[in-house]
């Protein structure tokens, strides 16, 4: 079977993070998070994914290569300007087999049962099935409501008003008879464009409420969360490079004997924890280093930056090669910019500073 990834995205939410790596190519839980979304797939049947790229394409495929190490074969394409959820998949159907496939957006982080989708889209006969979840606050998102038997009867964007708290998620299961009334060569979004014109055509639209676990992680806090959860096994991931826990150590990693390391933080590649720091549910790039007596709480210390001593960190972004001077602290979202340079001192940073 193939999917489609739509990682084409600038992530523009997650800056700095995303200055120099794409959204779906940050560390999360030890891997790239496609990495992630990659082995979910193939575990449900997926044998060939088409990563539909534009931002940064040469990273995905730097990493990934033809995707045999993880038993897939990935064909690459790239937009040479933005087009689209819609445009994406329309840009891709020369690289498809002649069967349904999967559609997944690439900062999706949910523990859908991808087989199951594609189980009832084909006792169905639908033209597309979409994986709805339910959330508390739909205003953010494209309410989807449906009839006792399940069949969309509308996609509405983000309404101040939701009809239903049911929302799309992400995640399609499309007939190839569909591409064709996608337009090729334009920008075209499948749920302002696509799903509306299918539905006014009388296509067949079905709705898969699944509730499992389901988070976008376009955000810094987000995407902390879903780290997080990953390494303490709240959603499994066979790619998870290691047992579900309290903490994720890669190799060549050094944590002080008395430093303390919880609630589900990832510690990169060659980085370190000084001895005396705390840091709890965060996620640790490689060559990071939290030097002795830091505390860093639900933060991102980016690749081969540094939270001097005694300094604090809470909901806090450090870019790549950052420098936070001893004593600082930061809190309430504050970002850092890649090798910005905080001096020493006792100064407290927030986004209003």
């Amino acid at each position: 079977m193939d999917a489609v990834l739509l990682v084409g995205g600038q992530g523009t939410r997650l800056r700095p993070l995303t200055v120099t790596t794409p959204k779906p190519m940050l560390p999360t839980a030890g891997v790239p998070f496609l990495t992630h979304l990659l082995v979910r797939a193939r575990d449900a049947g997926v044998d060939h994914a088409i990563l539909s790229t534009s931002y940064r394409p040469e990273v995905f495929e730097g990493w990934f290569g033809d995707g045999s190490d993880l038993g897939l074969r990935i064909t690459y394409v790239t937009e040479d300007v933005p087009l689209g959820t819609g445009g994406a998949i329309r840009n891709v159907a020369g690289h498809l087999r002649h069967d349904d496939f999967l559609v997944l957006n690439g900062d999706i982080l949910c523990g859908l049962d991808l087989a199951a989708l594609v189980a009832e889209h084909r006792a169905r006969r639908a033209d597309v099935t979409l994986h709805l979840t339910e959330v508390d606050d739909a205003r953010a998102f494209g309410s989807v409501p449906t009839d006792a038997s399940g069949w969309v009867t509308a996609f509405l964007e983000k309404l101040p008003e939701p009809v239903t708290n049911r929302v799309n998620a992400g995640c399609y299961v499309f007939a190839p008879s569909v591409l064709d009334r996608i337009p090729a060569g334009r920008p075209v979004s499948v749920e302002r464009e696509t799903f509306p014109g299918l539905l006014a055509s009388g296509a067949r639209v079905y709705g898969h409420v699944d509730l499992a676990y389901w988070l976008d992680l376009g955000t810094p806090a987000a995407f902390v969360r879903g780290s997080r959860d990953l390494v303490r096994g709240v959603i499994a991931s066979a790619a998870l490079p290691g047992p579900a826990g309290e903490a994720l150590v890669l190799p060549g990693a050094a944590v002080a004997d008395d430093a303390v390391v919880t609630g589900g933080t990832a510690v990169g590649r060659r980085a370190r924890v000084g001895a005396g720091a705390y840091v709890e549910g965060s996620v640790l790039f490689d060559d990071a280093d939290v030097a002795a007596g830091a505390r860093v709480v639900g933060s991102v210390v980016g690749r081969g930056a540094r939270v001097g001593e005694g300094a604090a960190l809470t909901g806090t972004v450090v870019g790549d090669e950052a420098r936070i001077g001893a004593r600082n602290e930061l809190v309430d979202g504050a970002r850092v910019w890649p090798r910005v340079v905080l001096p020493d001192g006792a100064v407290r940073f927030s986004p209003d500073a």
